[in-house]
């Protein structure tokens, strides 16, 4: 399918949310979730069950929820998915994506980065933020999945307790806006991760 092509030929059926399903698993594949084996494509997978379960269901915006790590996480370029989907969902992947390595291929300081991050999620579109927070909310979830299972949660960043609940509250907020629409998101984000923190020891 172009990216000028329809992305939807029945109600139960979208092309295009196919197109990304297999392109994200088969970029992820073997990846798995922090701290576990859990195959990585659960969490794009979860990320768009969520937005759909908000009210989220444009073709699009699922399409690039499914895609949104494979750049930064694989060697999947931006290049890659121009020829397979419109640019509303190459826009929002681009977005999505953090720079984690600099032009010599090292790591960024973990601060830049999510400072960097925050700052082109508060000038995105309503769909992308709304991405944004649907992923928070399946990490936070599945935080508070392991932590009720007696996983050690903590260990697995790169930052500690007090910088990772920084992170989360300033990037919700980058994302919602007040806006109207993501309320709901935004503030389950906050009780689930209100939640984490009453729950877990510091550290």
């Amino acid at each position: 399918m172009s990216p000028g092509e329809s992305s939807r030929t029945s109600a139960c059926w979208s092309p295009i949310i196919e197109r990304a399903l297999r392109i994200a698993a088969t970029h992820h594949h073997p990846q798995s979730r922090k701290g576990g084996e859990i195959p990585y494509i659960t969490h794009p997978f979860g990320v768009a069950m969520l937005l759909q379960r908000f009210g989220f269901d444009d073709d699009e915006l699922l399409a690039a929820a499914l895609l949104h790590d494979v750049v930064e996480d694989t060697e999947c370029t931006l290049d890659d998915l121009v020829s397979e989907f419109p640019h509303a969902v190459i826009e929002s992947v681009a977005v999505l994506s953090e720079q984690k390595y600099d032009e010599q291929g090292v790591l960024r300081p973990w601060k830049v980065r999510k400072l960097e991050h925050i700052e082109h999620v508060k000038a995105a579109n309503l769909s992308t933020r709304a991405i944004v927070l649907a992923d928070k909310l399946h990490n936070l979830a599945t935080m508070q999945f392991d932590l009720d299972s007696g996983q050690d949660m903590w260990g697995r960043f790169r930052a500690g307790r007090t910088e990772v609940e920084w992170y989360h509250r300033t990037m919700i907020d980058a994302a919602c806006q007040d806006d109207v629409s993501l309320r709901p998101l935004a503030d389950t984000c906050l009780k689930t991760l209100d939640s984490i923190l009453t729950a877990s020891p510091s550290v």
